[in-house]
Parts: C-alpha cells; structure tokens; sequence
C-alpha cells in the first residue's frame, strides 16, 4: 500500500517483502482508518498511564531531534515534556542552530540528524521541506507543523472529542475562519473518518481545492464550503476556529480583520449550534478577535482539554512510529 502526498507523487511503501519500511507521519491519511484508531487508542492507554504516573519508559535511552523554524511553546513543551515522561532526551534546535533550506540542504541535514537520533520533529514553514527531510532519514519524522498543514493538532483534536462524547458518530464539525492549515489537516482527516465537516469561511480565504478534491473524492465524508458562519453552525456537534492571521502573515492582519467581519466565534454564534455543542481552537487565540473572552471560558470550551492531548496523542504517534505500542 502506498501514501500519496499533496503533490500526488508516491510515498515508501508500508511493508515490502516481509521489510520493516520507515513509517513517517507528515499528514492525517498517512495513517490508515485502522491505525488512526490504534493511534488514539494508544494515546488513551498512554494518557491514562500518565495520569497514574506509572513508572512506563518505553524510550529509554531514545532520543529525539525536535527541529523548530518556526517557534511555539505548545508544541516545544508537549514534545519535550512528553518524551521526556516516556523515558527519552528529546534536543530542541532552533532555527539559528539548523536552518532548514538555507544554511545547509535538507538532505544532508536529514541524513547527520538521524545518525544521532531516533526520531526527528520538524516544525516548518514550507511543506516542501518536511517531506525532503522524510524521504532522506533514515528515522520516522513527525510533522508538527507546516504552512499546509498540522497533522498532530487534528489528531489532538478528533482523540479531545471523542474522549468528551464517547463516540464520533454522526459528528458535524464546523470550522469558521481562514481556510488555512488546520483545515488542510481536518479535510485529510475526514478522507478516513466518517464526518461532515463544513468550513465557513470568506470567499477570498477558502482551502487548497486540491485538499478538498481529495477529501471529497475519498467519498467518507460530507464536505462543504460555506460563507454564511451562522448557517454553517446549524446543528454543529463542534466549532472550531483559529487566528486570523497566522506567523508570517501578520502584516496582513488590519486587512483581514475587514474580510473576517461577521467570522468572529461569539456567544449569538455559539448559541446557534447545538445545545451540546464544544467550542475549540488549537491556540493561541486572539481573544476577542477570532473569538470572544466569553466563549473561550465557557463550559462549551474545551480547549485546554485539547492543548494537554497534543502531548498525549503525540506520545501515541511516536510509540506507533518507533513500533513501540504495547
């Protein structure tokens, strides 16, 4: 079996002849529907063994390469401390330390760094690059984010709401704001879990159609594209948002609040959902921007739920990766 990238050129193989082959986890679908459910599986199984602080170290004497061009707290805290509880030494490198594409190729990098490590986490800006370092080390790598898309936040996401409801069953998830990485990542999603997932966002911001080409022609999931956020909610079982303008768009941020008028999460929002409806954001929010201070302390927030399963479901995906899962 093979994965096919966002370029459409073919991915390494599973197995071939009985061979162990690198797994890499760069997009949501480069898990099967069945590992997608042993992943969060596991991420239960690793978070319940956490929250017991059971002496449970299967990366002992492991390491990983935590490789950052672009920064963030969350994903340097949840990798480091998670792999760290595991057993492991994970190293942050900042961007002064590997300049991904610049300072030295992408191949030569991958190829010193998993001479030195077991694992590799890369957060990036140009997707191009990830999957050049995957196809050149030898070691699983670990998209923890590029500009198209964030494989672990959904992850993250789909484990935090099926934790909370019990089930994902006939689950409609409602995504208002930019069409931007995180949506990449939800349509990648919803071409191996059954979902409805509508992105309610201005027509000047809409997701890579060939993302929704390939999440609609895996024919798993209703997807829509809507630009009227209040009839997008209807019925939403979740609404999910995020930044307006994220890292390196920043300049453009005065003209896309005016785009964004009408988008912003707000209690009139809300309130058109579900009842039981959950409010998310993958962080950090703009509060009273994209969403109001209200709504994110509401009992409909679940967005610190969320943030501490990064850890959890990254810890599962690391153990799948490295074929560490008992």
């Amino acid at each position: 079996m093979h994965r096919i990238s966002r370029s459409g050129s073919f991915r390494q193989p599973i197995s071939e002849k009985g061979k162990t082959v690198k797994r890499d986890f760069l997009h949501v679908d480069d898990l099967t529907t069945e590992e997608i459910w042993q992943v969060l599986e596991l991420a239960r199984d690793v978070k319940a063994r956490f929250k017991r602080r059971e002496d449970y170290k299967p990366f002992q004497n492991h390491s990983l390469a935590m490789i950052f061009n672009k920064p963030s707290a969350r994903t340097r805290v949840s990798f480091e401390t998670g792999f760290y509880r595991l057993g492991g030494h994970a190293i942050y490198l900042t961007p002064q330390d590997i300049e991904i594409g610049k300072r030295e190729a992408v191949k030569d990098i991958a190829r010193v760094v998993s001479r030195y490590n077991d694992l590799i986490m890369a957060r990036l800006f140009d997707h191009a690059h990830i999957e050049e370092l995957a196809a050149y080390a030898t070691v699983p790598v670990i998209n923890a984010l590029t500009d198209y898309n964030h494989p672990c936040q959904i992850m993250a996401d789909i484990f935090t709401i099926w934790e909370k409801r019990g089930h994902l069953n006939a689950l409609k998830i409602v995504y208002v704001g930019d069409g931007n990485n995180i949506v990449n990542s939800w349509l990648r999603l919803a071409a191996r879990l059954a979902i409805h997932f509508v992105c309610a966002c201005p027509e000047a911001y809409t997701p890579d159609s060939a993302t929704v080409d390939l999440a609609r022609k895996a024919g798993c999931s209703t997807i829509a594209i809507e630009h009227d956020p209040l009839h997008a909610v209807q019925d939403a079982d979740v609404v999910y948002t995020d930044v307006w303008a994220s890292m390196g768009q920043k300049h453009e941020l005065e003209e896309r609040k005016r785009h964004f008028a009408g988008f912003q999460v707000n209690e009139a929002l809300m309130a058109a959902a579900r009842p039981s409806a959950y409010f998310m954001h993958c962080l950090p929010a703009q509060r009273d921007m994209e969403v109001t201070d209200a709504v994110i302390e509401s009992p409909a927030s679940i967005v610190f739920e969320e943030a501490e399963n990064r850890m959890h479901v990254q810890n599962a995906i690391m153990l799948f990766l490295a074929n560490k899962r008992s």
